[in-house]
């Protein structure tokens, strides 16, 4: 059965956003008209040409009294769609599709890519109270299930949310899956959030993505003081989404620039208040800033991996609950190359030598995954329809043109408009 803690609130705040009374959803049983539906799909892993558009995949039904249909307005893609594309986290994800091997066929094709979804609900489980047919939604589906690049999806009523009133299908379907990625970095594993993030330095490194715009975003709108690394031609964008600082990798020694980087008297009188109230003056009439090069970050999301990682650790404030969060882990290559128990082992050891190794040096040390969450997306939509969060222009591209988009990915400073929305519609 459904267990949302917050189920009877959000039925009502969808009531208020919709400016009628709560659902009530009565129960029904609605004729199946159709058993197929237009999709692309793949049939097997590869390049580009494994792509291949049908009209005759099966129509998803609903399994779980949890689970409610959505017909795709639009949907994006997302480099993990590429790397799912050529079988990157295909043992992992087929183990989570059938855990304990019931199915009659051992494949998983074929298979629907997408992630993000804008649309409309069209038919709801047994279970789902605040959701009813017509609701316009969004979602972002879990990589082990079926994707959005199809007529009709279904998910889980728990990963599904009210649309932000503000924005169209197309400009919402670019946000759930690096949204709640981020907010999964940030909130659920960095232990941010609106009540304490104020004041905080923050590092993003790879803030040009899809993940670190929105990250840049979220953790200003929460009043942190945000330090974005980044090449020299997102420098712009990384000012107009609010970053306090904005480093081109590329322009030296990015570990030196950054542990030698100039904090200016705004966010040194936020930290210290009235301790410095006396060096205003002086600061004014000199228009010098203040250098701590020990001050350190109070969290650091890295978004890059590498190399990046033997040195990021090094510019957390010690001993004060300082994080570092990464996004970049091997935990789907190692089951990928070692199979499902030696991959497991694997990655356990890698992460919890490294976590107690930073331990001992008086940080944190952290992975974080990309987690489905429809009480997330609720507070993103919320931040969206506030103003505080913006959905950047992206580029777009018909159904027809998928293979295009997928080509577009690698080919230049694509980075930093990650998301190409497919207007589904217009296909079918």
């Amino acid at each position: 059965m459904l267990s949302r803690g917050a189920a009877s609130g959000r039925a009502l705040r969808g009531a208020a956003r919709a400016g009628g009374q709560p659902p009530v959803r009565g129960l029904r049983a609605s004729p199946r008209a159709r058993s197929a539906m237009p999709s692309w799909v793949i049939d097997r892993y590869g390049r580009n040409d494994v792509l291949r558009f049908t009209r005759d995949m099966v129509f998803p039904t609903i399994h779980f009294p949890n689970e409610v249909i959505i017909k795709v307005h639009a949907a994006s893609l997302n480099p993990i769609d590429l790397s799912m594309r050529s079988g990157y986290g295909a043992t992992a994800l087929n183990m989570k599709r059938d855990p304990l091997k019931l199915k009659s066929t051992d494949t998983e094709f074929p298979l629907t890519l997408g992630r993000d979804v804008s649309g409309v609900v069209m038919e709801c489980g047994l279970s789902v109270s605040y959701f009813k047919p017509g609701d316009e939604v969004w979602a972002a589906i879990p990589p082990w299930k079926q994707g959005t690049l199809s007529e009709f999806v279904v998910a889980n009523g728990n990963e599904v949310s009210f649309k932000p009133k503000c924005l169209s299908h197309t400009e919402a379907a670019s946000l759930p899956y690096v949204g709640l990625t981020a907010w999964s970095a940030v909130n659920q594993v960095g232990g941010l959030n609106r009540s304490n993030c104020s004041g905080k330095r923050v590092l993003i490194l790879g803030a040009s993505g899809g993940v670190g715009t929105f990250a840049v975003q979220l953790v200003k709108a929460w009043g942190a003081h945000v330090t974005a690394v980044c090449s020299h031609d997102a420098s712009t964008l990384m000012k107009k989404l609010g970053a306090d600082d904005v480093i081109d990798y590329k322009s030296g020694n990015l570990e030196e620039q950054l542990k030698t980087l100039p904090l200016g008297k705004n966010y040194v009188m936020k930290q210290l208040g009235d301790l410095l109230e006396g060096l205003q003056p002086l600061c004014n009439s000199t228009g010098s800033k203040f250098l701590f090069c020990n001050i350190g970050f109070d969290f650091i999301l890295d978004n890059v991996g590498g190399s990046t990682e033997k040195w990021a650790l090094d510019l957390l404030k010690k001993w004060s609950g300082a994080t570092y969060v990464t996004l970049v882990t091997p935990f789907l290559i190692n089951m990928d190359k070692l199979g499902v128990a030696d991959g497991m082992l694997q990655t356990g050891v890698t992460v919890g030598s490294k976590t107690v190794k930073h331990l001992f040096k008086g940080v944190h040390y952290r992975w974080a995954f990309f987690m489905p969450s429809g009480p997330s997306l609720d507070e993103i939509a919320e931040l969206v329809d506030s103003g505080k969060l913006n959905i950047l222009q992206r580029h777009y591209c018909e159904t027809e043109g998928l293979g295009g988009c997928c080509n577009s990915y690698g080919h230049g400073e694509n980075q930093v408009f990650p998301c190409q929305i497919l207007e589904i519609l217009a296909t079918f």
